[in-house]
């Protein structure tokens, strides 16, 4: 099977789950807990977590975090050769506050510097893309590498959203990608309605001629609890996708869950209709635990 090569990045997550119903103006019993996470590094062990070949192309820090990081990634079979590697601000820190239900309540994100990053690509991008079988794009990490990795690639991009920064200034990258995967709320600030309070049938009506109109050859949007809502361009084939069953334990890394299950699906060949099914699967094993990645699970496509 295919290479798929992640441009993303690293995170460490500092989550504080409340015990009891969540206040926000008062103090909150729970616990605190600190997690690798990051979009992009998600992704990469979403895919290595399920024996899917994929190399992480991203800043690493050297430091104890940055270590730490680089050999959990490594032991599960990510390849990390094209890691770039600083002395600082190299892993982001995102500090999230969930109820006691494990919803997200709240977060702030320190980003990390992507400069390092750029130069990389300007000088070894063609050998780094030659290498790629498909890509998972973060594109909000800055215009210049989304448009490096867009050009050079000639195989597959599939497109996630990080803090919408790029998607919302340059969507005109995000139309030469093969599919944009986002939830409700990036939706709505990508084709400029208020389209929130939508429920699964009004965005299946909704979704086509949004996405034709904005040219997209396919789009994938995520509804929480209620499912998600897919358009396939290339077929004119609408869908809509209903949630697995899950006990919630910790929502976030749901996102980049489906995102990472629809995109092996779509590498494997489905439709995107089966595609999306395995995003779903995915995203209920990742919320059912507190860690911001599905378990180990390499029969997760034979089950």
């Amino acid at each position: 099977m295919g290479n798929t090569v992640v441009f993303g990045t690293t995170f460490v997550d500092v989550k504080g789950f409340a015990a009891f119903r969540y206040d926000p103006l008062g103090r909150n019993i729970g616990s605190v807990k600190i997690v690798h996470g990051g979009v992009g590094r998600n992704v990469a062990e979403n895919f290595a977590n399920v024996g899917m070949p994929v190399s992480f192309v991203s800043i690493m820090e050297d430091s104890a975090i940055g270590r730490d990081v680089e050999r959990h990634l490594r032991e599960i079979g990510v390849d990390l050769s094209r890691t770039v590697k600083v002395p600082e601000k190299g892993i982001g820190m995102w500090l999230v506050i969930l109820d006691e239900n494990g919803n997200q309540m709240g977060s702030i994100s320190g980003v990390p510097d992507f400069t390092p990053l750029e130069r990389y690509l300007e000088e070894s991008g063609e050998s780094v893309l030659a290498e790629a079988d498909a890509v998972a794009l973060e594109v909000d990490l800055t215009e210049r590498i989304a448009e490096m990795v867009i050009r050079l690639a000639e195989k597959p991009v599939y497109s996630v959203v990080g803090n919408t920064s790029v998607v919302l200034a340059r969507k005109d990258l995000v139309r030469r990608t093969d599919c944009f995967i986002c939830n409700q709320i990036e939706a709505a600030k990508f084709f400029g309605e208020d389209i929130l309070a939508f429920s699964p049938e009004e965005m299946l009506r909704y979704l086509p001629e949004a996405a034709r109109r904005e040219n997209l050859k396919s789009v994938v949007v995520t509804m929480g609890e209620l499912g998600a809502v897919y358009f396939d361009g290339k077929t004119g084939e609408a869908g809509f996708c209903p949630p697995e069953p899950a006990k919630v334990v910790d929502t976030t890394g749901a996102g980049d869950a489906f995102f990472s299950g629809t995109v092996m699906g779509l590498i494997r060949g489905c439709p995107l209709s089966g595609a999306v099914r395995f995003g779903a699967k995915l995203a209920a094993a990742t919320i059912s635990r507190e860690e911001t990645n599905c378990p180990v699970n390499r029969a997760f496509f034979s089950a």
